[in-house]
């Protein structure tokens, strides 16, 4: 008689394996967004001026991981220009974008 455990035991393993490939995919669409919208032109390496790089901004942000909230007001603050002062390609981005991108920086924007 099989248990329960054994008959899911390799659902759980591909389940986890899609969860690790999705969250994977994502930070590469997301470090996608942020070449697109040509947010490496200041925050890359080099930064240029006093951009800070997106691992100086992931480490900075760190602390709100996990906080959806916190995510979308960054996200809002970031388009009013009220966190780094007016930059035109932060107040251009659409809401979701913004989103998208807070979330990828909180999260360590990992690169792929």
């Amino acid at each position: 008689m099989t248990t329960g455990r054994h008959r899911w035991g390799p659902w759980r393993t591909l389940g986890a394996a899609i969860v690790v490939a999705g969250t994977a995919m994502a930070a590469h669409a997301d470090m996608q967004l942020a070449s697109d919208k040509g947010c490496y032109n200041c925050h890359g390496t080099p930064p240029r001026k006093r951009a800070p790089t997106f691992a100086q901004l992931a480490a900075d942000y760190a602390r709100y991981r996990g906080d959806d909230g916190a995510v979308r007001q960054l996200a809002d603050k970031l388009r009013s220009g009220s966190i780094f002062g007016h930059i035109d390609a932060h107040e251009r981005l659409s809401a979701a974008d913004a989103e998208r991108l807070v979330r990828w920086i909180v999260d360590g924007a990992p690169p792929s």
